[in-house]
């Protein structure tokens, strides 16, 4: 039976720095994974609140007059909307979803999937994404061009894009890029002391937990054999570092989360990550791969632009 949706984290503003997270010390000396059990998250939303607390220093302040990019005529801005907390943006990395499924609240914490074969950092043309050597993916915000890419390539359109920041405002404001791109790094700096994610730490029902990768899978797969539940995120888009366990199946998410995006304006819908099973990774079809070749050349040049660019601004301070 699904837990119901609870109602929101009574002082949620007051939740401390997860730096607790550094309590509970997990062996990250190889590919760590998240398990998330969904039979017991209860939406309350700690895990938002946490993670606005661990970040908030790093949230984008853009410019007040944010130039128009060229040639789209637009910008994403989402500096006047920082208290959404109901959807993916450049401030807020991890949200609850409630799917609505035969009367019943499913709800399913959503972030970065940390794919096994991420095409987001394999596909930037500026170099500046990584899959770090123990699973998390990560953005270098102060190389990021905000063109956007990783967030086309990634079948959940996890990269959210805020304009009027970022080294393209020092090169060519307007001209070049389109802000910086932001995501859950799943707490890389955490993850590196051996803490765990802050989501994670601050998951009351323990919905929640992390770990080495191959034992969170483990977990999952034997969570689903005891409640005749689905798996997501073992094979999906070809493998990533986070399994959900869920008493329904994903198609009938899938298919809920669908609902509730037809509701939103279309520039919002891609801020709400579906959840359709098998999909496939981009980089295995050959549309991706003749991408990959294409960007090849460009993400050279972009990354030697961009290193002339640090030389010439270290030099001109």
């Amino acid at each position: 039976m699904f837990r119901s949706a609870a109602a929101g984290v009574a002082g949620a503003s007051t939740l401390a720095l997860p730096e607790a997270a550094m309590a509970d010390e997990v062996d990250t000396s190889g590919a760590v994974g998240v398990f998330i059990d969904l039979t017991k998250c209860e939406g309350c939303g700690a895990c938002t609140e946490a993670c606005r607390t661990k970040n908030e220093a790093r949230y984008p302040e853009p410019v007040d007059d944010i130039p128009v990019n060229w040639p789209t005529g637009k910008y994403e801005d989402w500096s006047d909307k920082r208290d959404l907390s109901d959807r993916l943006t450049p401030y807020n990395w991890t949200f609850v979803e409630k799917a609505e499924i035969d009367g019943q609240t499913v709800n399913i914490p959503r972030k970065c999937m940390h794919c096994d074969n991420p095409p987001c950092a394999n596909l930037c043309p500026f170099s500046v994404q990584e899959k770090t050597a123990s699973g998390p993916v990560v953005i270098n915000e102060n190389g990021c061009m905000g063109g956007a890419k990783c967030r086309d390539v990634c079948p959940w359109d996890i990269p959210q894009r805020q304009a009027g920041v970022g080294i393209y405002m020092k090169l060519a404001p307007g001209l070049l890029g389109g802000g910086v791109m932001y995501k859950c790094d799943m707490c890389a700096d955490l993850v590196e002391q051996g803490g765990q994610p802050a989501c994670v730490s601050a998951c009351p029902t323990g919905a929640q937990q992390f770990g080495p990768k191959e034992q969170m899978k483990q977990l999952a797969e034997a969570r689903a054999a005891e409640i005749g539940g689905h798996i997501y995120g073992a094979t999906e888009n070809g493998g990533t570092s986070t399994f959900y366990v869920s008493p329904v199946p994903f198609e009938q998410i899938d298919e809920a989360i669908a609902g509730r995006k037809t509701e939103l304006p279309e520039p919002m819908r891609k801020t709400v990550p579906g959840m359709a099973p098998d999909v496939e990774n981009y980089l295995d079809t050959a549309g991706g791969l003749a991408t990959s070749y294409a960007i090849a050349p460009i993400a050279g040049i972009a990354a030697a632009g961009w290193a002339a660019a640090r030389a010439w601004k270290g030099g001109s301070e």
